[in-house]
């Protein structure tokens, strides 16, 4: 698997899970309430906040014909697709700002561009990656853009087939992207758990040979859980500070005490990986004595026949392993034996 670091951070297996707050629309068009998620977002432990770098122009156009309009199944079904945009964007002023203040507080802070003016407008900002969002794995001309800049490069996989992905993968590394990192996806807001597929992890991994993630947007933190005991290098999940605050994104985001469950509950899968390992800890090895042992359960004088009704396998483990135990019946007690003595080679003739 090839390397691959943002900041100097580096993001493989075997290396802390890189987790991405992202913003999106949970600002809610106030800088004021941007700048509490960037902080929300560094309280909760996150290595990094995206932000979306389009307006409603850049991304599409204001049209009032029936392939603008959102159909049903998602959250925003009837909704014009330039409105939704224009409610959602982060303005391209703030952005420089937000970037400031999350590298204060010891954050990375990139975003997704859209079209060439956006990816120029992050160089200016001096991003150290690119996320390529589901939807734009298919815009080649972007691809090559973004590849062209040389900056580590994220890309989600919603919708994609593997063919696809490929197809992507491909122009990205004909356009001289070297560092690349994929994120499985799907692409339904909010997702089901069902859905999921998070064994697709392993195999974007073996198929590609970049340190894959995952990009989630089910209902909780159970999933990208999972996802790192599945070999996750990166999460992305959305972060507001309340979703009762709406927007167009709020309902399949997480709120900072949940984001920092989320943080906590990867952190300890991480450590409860481990290695392939066999040898005990040094608690495991205080435990061996509440193993079971043969032990003489019957007072017993000398001379008399070892039987199951006078020896037993019983805890804890201060006698003789329970595999002697066919080849201690029938023998003798070579001396007088106490009910609860631990037996012993010295105890049998």
């Amino acid at each position: 698997m090839e390397k691959f670091n943002i900041s100097g951070k580096s993001i493989q297996p075997g290396s802390p899970c890189y987790i991405i707050a992202e913003m999106s629309a949970n600002h809610g068009q106030s800088f004021e309430t941007a700048l509490e998620v960037v902080h929300a977002a560094k309280q909760a432990g996150a290595d990094a906040i995206k932000l979306q770098t389009y307006t409603p122009d850049t991304i599409t156009i204001d049209s009032r014909r029936p392939e603008f309009l959102i159909g049903k199944g998602t959250l925003w079904e009837g909704q014009n697709l330039y409105e939704l945009y224009g409610e959602a964007y982060t303005p391209w002023e703030w952005q420089p700002k937000l970037k400031e203040e999350a590298e204060k507080l010891g954050m990375d802070c990139f975003s997704t561009p859209f079209d060439d003016t956006a990816v120029d407008f992050l160089e200016g900002m001096n991003v150290p990656a690119h996320k390529i969002a589901s939807f734009e794995l298919v815009d080649t001309e972007l691809l090559k853009k973004v590849a062209a800049t040389g900056k580590p490069v994220i890309m989600s996989t919603g919708m994609a087939t593997l063919a696809e992905i490929d197809e992507a993968v491909r122009t990205l590394r004909e356009a001289r992207c070297t560092q690349l990192a994929l994120l499985k996806c799907t692409s339904a807001y909010p997702s089901l758990p069902e859905d999921m597929n998070l064994r697709t992890i392993r195999h974007l991994a073996e198929a590609f040979h970049v340190p894959v993630g995952l990009s989630d947007h089910t209902l909780g933190i159970a999933v990208p859980v999972v996802a790192v005991a599945l070999g996750a290098c990166i999460i992305e999940k959305h972060l507001t500070l309340r979703r009762s605050d709406g927007g167009p994104d709020a309902a399949f985001s997480l709120e900072p005490a949940e984001f920092q469950a989320l943080v906590d509950a990867v952190r300890v899968a991480e450590k409860a990986l481990g290695k392939v390992n066999y040898e005990m800890s040094d608690k495991e090895q205080a435990s061996r004595v509440f193993r079971r042992s043969l032990f003489v359960v019957k007072d017993m004088k000398v001379g008399e026949e070892f039987t199951r009704e006078n020896v037993r396998s019983i805890r804890p483990g201060h006698g003789l392993p329970v595999k002697e135990l066919d080849r201690v019946l029938g023998r003798k007690a070579i001396t007088n034996l106490e009910r609860g003595t631990p037996l012993s080679e010295k105890h049998i003739g």
